[in-house]
């Protein structure tokens, strides 16, 4: 299939970010690639969008709908269903992307074809501080190990994640798309695909802007809802849990002990406060390199830790409560608020 024939369906679910979802239609329509549709999915928001599509018609192939809330993933079941392209990229409504995004795609495939596609993200100028800073925490080699947006998942195969993502109308039909709707379910549905023989690539070229969440608070509790994500995947494929995902989780409960050792053991209490300073330090010297701002690199301290402690709670949270629940429980994806 040639560079002109291709046709993408840009599937977006939206729950209460109209503004959001203006500046990302605002990048679809000066793509230089014009051969896509645009499927938006209003998930039970209270605070629609449908003005802000409306201003679009003109612009774009857009096509709105809305359903009852359930959460992100049958809410991109919803799109798969209605949308007529041959390829299916997902966005979230927070990205922004540059106007060659589906071309660089569209050169990618032509030339090395992928049924399941993934790309990067990283942080725009326009961004605020914290979220530069949070945009660092997530892809730094001090919180995550550098793996995100890596070709390799812990040494295994790519994951392509929702936030942006592409798959051929071959890869819906044999999935049936999303299993789950909500606690990890991009990387549940990349393992099936992946399962079932398709091969899946990350695509560095074909990154978003991801302007994530605007305050610590916020962070915290999406990263607690990522910690709970980890152990419902699980639940369906128990082989993908690895010893580094306890690592968020493993820092935590270090942290929290340094006051007990002080009481307990002071040597010990020492070594810990040295080592907390040290990886401080690291982390405020790599945000500064990576960033160039010192205001960010000082919130960047802040919002790894932020990141490490709530990943950690919600995995202790939800870990906890696998180990007392019948083992045949699986996430029935029942109706859900997008982590806020």
């Amino acid at each position: 299939m040639q560079l002109t024939d291709r046709k993408y369906s840009v599937i977006i679910p939206v729950y209460n970010r109209p503004d959001e979802l203006n500046e990302l239609l605002q990048c679809l329509s000066v793509q230089t690639y014009r051969n896509f549709e645009v499927v938006i999915v209003e998930d039970g928001s209270k605070i629609t969008a449908e003005h802000v599509v409306a201003s679009y018609r003109d612009k774009l192939d857009v096509h709105y709908f809305c359903k009852v809330n359930g959460g992100q993933g049958f809410a991109r079941n919803y799109g798969f269903e209605r949308a007529s392209g041959d390829y299916f990229i997902l966005l979230d409504s927070d990205a922004l992307i540059e106007p060659d995004y589906l071309a660089l795609v569209t050169k990618r495939l032509n030339t090395d074809y992928v049924d399941l596609y993934g790309g990067p993200d990283t942080d725009h100028p326009s961004f605020t501080p914290i979220q530069k800073a949070i945009s660092y925490s997530m892809t730094s080699l001090f919180t995550t190990g550098g793996i995100r947006g890596k070709k390799n998942n812990m040494g295994g195969t790519f994951h392509p994640r929702s936030f942006n993502m592409g798959l051929s109308r071959k890869v819906w039909e044999a999935t049936g798309g999303f299993l789950t709707s909500r606690m990890g379910e991009d990387i549940l549905f990349s393992i099936a695909a992946i399962r079932l023989g398709f091969k899946s690539a990350l695509f560095p070229e074909a990154f978003i802007y991801h302007k994530r969440r605007t305050q610590f608070g916020q962070f915290y509790k999406q990263l607690k809802f990522f910690g709970r994500a980890r152990i419902n995947i699980a639940r369906f494929y128990p082989d993908e849990l690895k010893l580094v995902h306890t690592f968020p989780l493993l820092f935590t409960l270090g942290v929290c002990s340094i006051p007990l050792w002080f009481l307990i053991y002071k040597p010990f209490f020492l070594l810990g406060v040295t080592g907390l300073a040290t990886y401080v330090l690291l982390l405020f010297i790599d945000a500064l390199k990576n960033t160039g701002s010192v205001h960010v690199a000082v919130l960047s301290i802040g919002a790894a830790f932020v990141q490490l402690f709530g990943y950690g709670v919600g995995f202790l949270q939800e870990g906890w409560k696998r180990i007392w629940e019948k083992k045949s429980h699986r996430e029935t994806g029942a109706a859900i608020e997008y982590p806020s």
